[in-house]
């Protein structure tokens, strides 16, 4: 168009034309478009129970925690599954299968046990050995026997008498943890294991795979055998008696609530092997 034209522009349509066509588009956009882009969010209680489900099962995968939200009345896409773990920063099935030694043997402490020996000496020198077990689960300790000669018959009775006192407790223990010290026969693993109880060696200088029955056995030391003077065997074993009943019978009472109780406390002492140990209670 010339300049001349442009200077003079004739308007083809009035103001009022523009204005209702502009409202028309604007009426048109707001009814043609949602007021929320995409899917619409996933409810927050069905995120908490998806990741819940991820962490109490490290082996389901999102597809088996698909299924279990259909079983529990939960309609939602697997794909949504995928979507709230993989935001959450939660591994793949395979990836969080792994487990730490701390978390296995919290998984099988009601099945395993765990045995070794402790040395000590008399007054006159001579070397005492003093074979226990201990319940991984309860912390439940076993004084199988002490003896100046732990022969292969004397540790395989002692075997066979744990055996027993394990079908008499009813207590479904399926593995017994040991080191590799030379003390322990063949028989004695064959006979846990005709009783269904897997004989696990730990591995050559490693202590730690046996750490529950090794604190343990520095408990005992510095509470009893490091403060006793032990005179024969016979004297040994009345010791280790009394400590297995301490050790072993005090259940944890119910916690004090009551603020008028626990500004009177009346505690008493009874005390065990002439005050080497001492138990406290709550007087009636």
């Amino acid at each position: 168009m010339p300049r001349t034209a442009l200077n003079h522009p004739r308007l083809l349509i009035r103001p009022e034309t523009v204005l209702r066509r502009h409202l028309t588009a604007r009426r048109h956009a707001r009814h043609s478009h949602p007021h929320q882009l995409g899917r619409p969010r996933t409810v927050r209680s069905i995120r908490r129970l998806v990741l819940r489900l991820a962490s109490e099962n490290a082996t389901w995968g999102y597809r088996r925690t698909h299924g279990e939200l259909l079983v529990l009345g939960v309609k939602v896409a697997a794909s949504t599954i995928w979507k709230i773990l993989k935001d959450a920063g939660v591994d793949p099935a395979p990836q969080r299968t792994s487990s730490t030694w701390a978390a296995f043997l919290r998984s099988q402490a009601q099945a395993v046990i765990a045995a070794d020996f402790i040395e000590t000496t008399t007054l006159t020198g001579a070397r005492l050995y003093v074979l226990a077990v201990i319940e991984h689960a309860t912390r439940r300790i076993r004084i199988l026997g002490a003896t100046t000669h732990p022969t292969a018959a004397w540790v395989t009775q002692t075997a066979r008498n744990l055996v027993m006192d394990l079908e008499d407790a009813r207590r479904p223990v399926k593995y017994l943890i040991r080191d590799r010290d030379g003390k322990y026969p063949t028989l004695f693993d064959r006979v846990p294991a005709d009783a269904g109880i897997t004989v696990v060696h730990t591995g050559v200088r490693t202590p730690r795979m046996n750490a529950i029955k090794e604190r343990w056995i520095r408990t005992c030391r510095r509470e009893l055998l490091d403060r006793t003077l032990i005179l024969n065997q016979r004297h040994l074993l009345h010791p280790l008696r009394e400590y297995e009943v301490f050790y072993n019978e005090r259940p944890l009472p119910e916690p004090i609530t009551n603020p008028t109780a626990l500004k009177r406390l009346h505690v008493q002492r009874h005390d065990r092997l002439g005050g080497l140990l001492n138990e406290y209670k709550n007087a009636a």
